[in-house]
C-alpha cells in the first residue's frame, strides 16, 4: 500500500472521530438537541418550572404537578428529592384602572 493510502485513512479516522466528538459535546450541552416531550389533549399534570445548573454534573430542577411544585438535585450519583410540597406563588392582583 501507497503512502497517499494510510494518509487518507488516517485523516477520515481523525474527521469521524472530531465528528463523534462534536456531537458528544453538542448532546452534553443542549442535552438531547433540546427536546422535550410534549403531550397533547388536556389534563397535562407535569411541568418543568425551571432549572438551574450546580456545577458541570448536576443541577436543580423544580418540577410542578398539579398546584405542588418539588425540587430536586440531579447529577452525579443519586438523585435527591430536596424539597416536596412548595405551594407555588400567587401571582400578585391585577391594580384596579382609575375611574
Amino acid at each position: 500500500m501507497e503512502l497517499d493510502t494510510y494518509l487518507r485513512f488516517v485523516l477520515a479516522l481523525v474527521f469521524v472521530l472530531a465528528l463523534i466528538g462534536t456531537i458528544g459535546w453538542a448532546v452534553r450541552r443542549y442535552g438531547a438537541f433540546g427536546a422535550q416531550p410534549r403531550t397533547r389533549g388536556r389534563g397535562r399534570r407535569l411541568r418543568i418550572v425551571e432549572v438551574a445548573q450546580v456545577d458541570a454534573k448536576r443541577k436543580l430542577v423544580l418540577v410542578r404537578r398539579d398546584d405542588t411544585e418539588h425540587l430536586l438535585l440531579l447529577g452525579a450519583g443519586p438523585d435527591v428529592l430536596v424539597e416536596s410540597g412548595i405551594v407555588p406563588p400567587t401571582p400578585p392582583p391585577d391594580a384596579e384602572a382609575p375611574q
